[in-house]
């Protein structure tokens, strides 16, 4: 997403849209965008900079960890916020700070019952037997019948 600098006013500006799958540059056969990265941000000026807060959000297709089934996932970013420094460029690109922010709130380990909607049917381990922990022998014992 690029902002053309000198097309903002003293005020600031609001600007709204989305920005196709590809911005999002995903690799990962188990991380699948599903929606344009959508934002709503508020952009102004401010001494050589230009900074940007709002919302912005996707939707992906994940990889549950648990059953390896895909599932639907929504991600979304109510205080998105970054500040780019311009020097001598006229226009700013905030694709990349929209990218991180995005790529940092996926979950790392996804599953798909977080919702409640369903169980997953992946390994499921077995409870934990208590396990009976002996008391530990005084080590002292020894030295305390020394006669010295």
């Amino acid at each position: 997403m690029k902002i053309h600098t000198l097309q903002i006013p003293p005020e600031g500006k609001h600007v709204e849209g989305t920005d196709p799958l590809e911005v999002l540059d995903l690799q990962d056969s188990m991380v699948v965008p599903i929606a344009p990265l959508s934002y709503a941000l508020d952009v102004g000026l401010s001494e050589g900079g230009l900074f940007a807060t709002g919302r912005i959000g996707s939707a992906f297709r994940l990889q549950c960890v648990g059953c390896l089934e895909s599932f639907d996932y929504k991600v979304e970013i109510p205080n998105f916020a970054c500040q780019i420094e311009l020097g001598t460029s006229e226009e700013a690109d905030l694709t990349e700070s929209l990218r991180e922010d995005i790529v940092l709130a996926l979950p790392a380990h996804p599953h798909c019952d977080w919702t409640g909607l369903k169980v997953c049917s992946g390994l499921q381990l077995p409870p934990e037997e208590p396990v009976q922990i002996e008391q530990p022998r005084p080590v002292w014992n020894a030295l305390d019948r020394l006669k010295l």
